[in-house]
């Protein structure tokens, strides 16, 4: 499984722990149904094989629900790095260089604050395109 693979796989996990568990749940945005043999126990199991019930992740709900039980101050909106942590995942620069070869990114693999940008631009892009709802400053 690749590193973005497992971003998604962490978000739509997320989403479907959130939905199956109501207290999890926006207050401003309600979740689509999931059928009731969807436990949230078993959001690890569904962050290895996520699955769709046909309504559209909200990206932003999920990353600022994860940013907000981690206890940290991450700011995932403009950095790779705070995405990854925000989602439990290692954000180090093997990792990134990982993920920006699995991307396509053509520069140079150092962690620089290009290679670091774009890799964001292209994870909010592959999340949308993966049936991701992506607020539209991003």
């Amino acid at each position: 499984m690749g590193i973005f693979d497992k971003i998604k796989g962490a978000i739509w996990g997320e989403a479907e722990a959130a939905e199956a568990d109501p207290a999890a749940r926006p207050a401003t945005e309600p979740a689509a149904k999931t059928p009731a043999d969807a436990p949230a126990d078993k959001a690890p199991e569904a962050a290895k094989a996520p699955q769709s019930s046909g309504a559209a992740v909200d990206v932003a709900a999920v990353l600022d629900g994860a940013v907000q039980k981690s206890g940290q101050t991450l700011n995932w909106r403009n950095s790779i790095v705070d995405l990854m942590k925000a989602l439990g995942l290692d954000s180090s620069l093997d990792h990134r260089k990982e993920l920006a070869q699995e991307l396509g990114y053509t520069g140079e693999l150092n962690g620089s604050a290009e290679m670091n940008t774009w890799l964001h631009k292209q994870v909010i892009q592959k999340l949308k395109e993966n049936g991701g709802k992506v607020p539209a400053d991003l």
